[in-house]
């Protein structure tokens, strides 16, 4: 199974992503990895765990706590659809709140909670019990509750008792990647993130932020990623145009310009080769749910 790259946008109001599902996930992304942490909730259900080097199943629910660019796969896979199944996911970047949030001493179970989840951590009924009421709550509270909420729950998992909290010893089966790359891959993203609304924007200068000549950043991003640097910025681009899109102030052309794109006619093919949908059917829809 190939491994992937997946890149993640938070949640529209939030400095997080926030995802639910109520069935079985069919297709998309399988055997995957990012640079944020991962707080999987799976209140119905069960099936594969597989995380790095370790690999088991789950029954009857789940919790568990997966750190940045650990591979793992689909919770669902393998699952039939319309099997009972329910998934509620948290992702995170490090630096959500800034890049010393956590060096607070008020912070200090977290931050050690955090530095844990670098071998996968799963967690028992008892704190599934504690944390899953909050977890529910998360999805429909305002965007300043949400973050207390958020941060209520990782203190919770912070002060799991020992017997409560296993780890899964993962961390042997993940990228392989030394400080120094991981570091270098975090440098890429977060340079994205900050830079991707730029139509100009050059492979030199990703290249450069990762110190390392245009060919060998080319022949690096692609081994790491699974894509090409215009492939991942594509896709990114479109990530967050569908958030801008939910804005029905913004036109199509101003979302265009806004996400990257110096062409509306280039964005509305990229757009439907991402989505299956024009940007207009796409904001149709989704305002259509709210």
């Amino acid at each position: 199974m190939k491994l992937q790259f997946e890149p993640i946008h938070p949640t529209v109001d939030s400095s997080f992503t926030l995802l639910h599902y109520t069935e079985v996930q069919q297709g998309g992304l399988l055997w995957h990895y990012h640079p944020e942490y991962e707080l999987v909730y799976i209140p119905r259900g069960h099936g594969r765990r597989h995380i790095g080097q370790h690999i088991s199943r789950f029954e009857d629910g789940e919790l568990v706590l997966i750190g940045p660019d650990l591979p793992h796969l689909t919770f669902s896979y393998g699952q039939p659809a319309g099997a009972p199944f329910e998934e509620i996911v948290v992702q995170l970047r490090g630096d959500f709140l800034g890049p010393d949030f956590w060096q607070r001493p008020e912070l200090s179970a977290i931050r050690q909670l955090l530095s844990r989840s670098h071998e996968g951590l799963s967690f028992g009924g008892a704190t599934r019990a504690a944390v899953g009421t909050a977890l529910r709550q998360l999805l429909d509270a305002p965007p300043f509750a949400r973050l207390l909420l958020l941060l209520q729950v990782l203190q919770e998992l912070a002060q799991a008792a020992p017997h409560d909290c296993t780890p899964l010893h993962a961390g042997t089966g993940g990228l392989g990647l030394s400080g120094k790359e991981q570091q270098r891959l975090s440098r890429v993203y977060q340079f994205v993130e900050q830079h991707y609304h730029r139509a100009s924007l050059s492979v030199q200068e990703v290249a450069d932020v990762a110190y390392l000549s245009v060919p060998a950043f080319c022949r690096y991003f692609k081994k790491m990623t699974r894509h090409t640097l215009t492939d991942f910025l594509q896709e990114y681009r479109v990530g967050q145009a569908c958030r801008l899109l939910l804005d029905d102030d913004l036109s199509v052309t101003e979302v265009s310009y806004a996400s990257g794109f110096n062409n509306l006619s280039h964005f509305n093919k990229t757009f439907r080769k991402y989505t299956g949908q024009s940007p207009t059917e796409y904001r149709r829809q989704r305002l259509e749910q709210v």
